[in-house]
């Protein structure tokens, strides 16, 4: 690297520093949240969370320190913490059209490659263009119905699988949840017993998105002058803007759903193993609801993904400049004992209202997100997670390993933007023979459900067809060109692309346009 690179580097990251620290704060009339004192140039780089650590609870410190609300600075750009559930509400969602933007993650948008998923996405037109192609079809409870069948035939396959080889929990937990977003997004079905190849590639890819985008670990993210050290020359990638909005409305579903909902179920698990008492109430109310001879039917992020604010603010005296990073930390707002009492003991009877006080409140209104960046699949991510919890308590018994109590089961959570349990040693048995044959003798039965899944085919003109799929391409982008070679067999693949963004205005009058059906969009289906 030549020495005019490093200089111009240095260059910029002072430059970089003069810019934020004083040019961004010229007209604020009110000190930012309170903080640690910064150093010279550098700010608070030494206040930031080391590598390894769990950030939630580095940050949680700020709250005893400082208050509900507190700030650093590192090379110039404000970080405002948020360890109060009523500030980050106000904030968040009340005022969502200041903070609704996304910082720019430089080192896992552009540099690793994530720059077009949808958590990624400021507020813009291709934000609400991924929003409009979810909402049909995750938007609400009724919209996800049409996915109850799956949903509990994926997790009928789950309980097979457990009780085939309980070892390998985390991992039936995974095909669990990614047999279910890719079939919905792709018409894709997993292998049903063995190790499916396009679950445990997505789980890589998971693995290193939550690594990368963990806000304030890497430099490069506080200085983007710092990309021109390793960037190289790179090629441009083909498509139109309504493919790659559809590429990537399927993909968001995928990496915005599948790790949560592992994380949620492998906690879910964690805990019947710490609570015995409790897995056994909940055991008896599902006896008593559905009797033993059925199943239950139909009814995790600790500090998110940061907000950027877009223009000045003030909260209660204190500013909060443009640019400024807003990281909420979920996990201390649903630790808070200000609004659940003894926050740190396991008590589901809480939401119902117990001791004479009302129900505490619902987490739901914090772990999904806020404002306009709250999650389009949560409907589904509730439905995902109750069926594999109440039908897991209905079938077996979760428990320590032999010799060992609960409360010698010590969990610790892994760092990242999704933070999963470490590994922990359970045991898992039928909680009967008839237990055991009622998950055995559905599998034949759940196989077809599976296999025969598809959405409701629909028939439509040719105008109706083609803004239709330019709006909901979440669920035909795999097979665009076999949809042009199909409606424009003469043509060529350029002439193709071109009829194909431009609507369809040279259909053959003489043919009647093909509908999903025709098309076999869920061919694997």
């Amino acid at each position: 690297m030549s020495y005019n690179v490093y200089f111009g580097v240095i260059l910029g990251i002072l430059g970089l520093y003069i810019t934020k620290t004083f040019l961004s704060r010229k007209g604020l009339h009110s000190p930012l949240p309170p903080g640690p004192r910064p150093k010279p140039i550098i700010g608070n780089i030494s206040d930031l969370p080391s590598p390894g650590t769990q950030d939630w609870i580095h940050w949680l410190k700020h709250k005893d320190l400082y208050g509900p609300i507190s700030s650093i600075t590192v090379i110039g750009q404000t970080i405002v913490i948020l360890n109060d559930a009523s500030v980050a509400l106000e904030l968040l969602s009340k005022r969502s059209a200041i903070y609704s933007s996304r910082p720019n993650l430089v080192f896992a948008s552009e540099m690793v490659g994530w720059e077009h998923i949808l958590a990624m996405q400021p507020y813009s037109a291709r934000f609400r263009a991924y929003r409009k192609a979810l909402q049909p079809y995750l938007g609400s409870e009724s919209a996800i119905s049409q996915f109850n069948s799956l949903q509990e035939a994926e997790t009928h396959r789950f309980l097979s699988r457990v009780l085939g080889d309980q070892t390998k929990l985390s991992e039936h937990i995974q095909t669990e949840a990614g047999a279910i977003i890719l079939k919905i997004a792709y018409g894709y079905t997993v292998e049903a017993h063995t190790r499916d190849p396009l679950v445990h590639i997505s789980k890589l890819a998971l693995d290193h998105f939550s690594t990368a985008g963990t806000p304030g670990a890497w430099l490069v993210d506080m200085i983007p002058a710092c990309t021109s050290l390793f960037k190289t020359a790179g090629y441009p990638i083909p498509g139109s803007e309504n493919e790659l909005i559809a590429k990537w409305t399927a993909a968001s579903l995928y990496t915005g759903g599948a790790d949560t909902n592992v994380c949620a179920v492998e906690c879910f698990f964690l805990a019947m193993t710490l609570f015995p008492d409790i897995q056994r109430k909940a055991q008896e109310e599902i006896d008593q609801l559905l009797g033993s001879d059925q199943l239950p039917k139909h009814p995790v992020a600790s500090m998110g993904i940061p907000h950027a604010s877009s223009e000045d603010d003030t909260w209660e005296g204190y500013s909060i400049p443009k640019g400024s990073l807003l990281m909420p930390n979920i996990w201390a707002m649903t630790h808070d004992p200000a609004i659940y009492h003894d926050p740190m003991t396991f008590k589901p009877e809480r939401f119902l209202g117990i001791d004479g006080r009302g129900p505490e409140m619902d987490p739901h209104d914090l772990v999904f997100g806020f404002g306009c960046h709250i999650c389009p699949a949560r409907f589904l991510a509730d439905t995902t997670v109750y069926l594999s919890a109440a039908q897991s308590l209905a079938v077996f018994n979760i428990r320590p390993i032999d010799g060992q109590k609960g409360k010698n089961v010590r969990p610790e959570f892994k760092p990242g933007v999704v933070s999963h349990p470490t590994p922990w040693k359970f045991q898992i048995e039928p909680r009967s023979a008839s237990h055991e044959a009622l998950i055995e003798q559905e599998v034949p039965k759940i196989n077809n459900i599976v296999s025969g899944f598809s959405l409701q085919p629909i028939t439509l003109t040719q105008k109706e067809y083609s803004d239709y799929i330019k709006t909901h391409g979440v669920f035909y982008h795999g097979l665009q060109e076999e949809i042009r070679k199909k409606v424009f067999p003469a043509r060529t693949g350029a002439e193709r692309n071109a009829a194909f963004d431009k609507g369809y205005t040279a259909y053959p009058k003489d043919q009647v346009p093909p509908t999903f059906e025709d098309l076999n969009l869920y061919h694997g289906a």
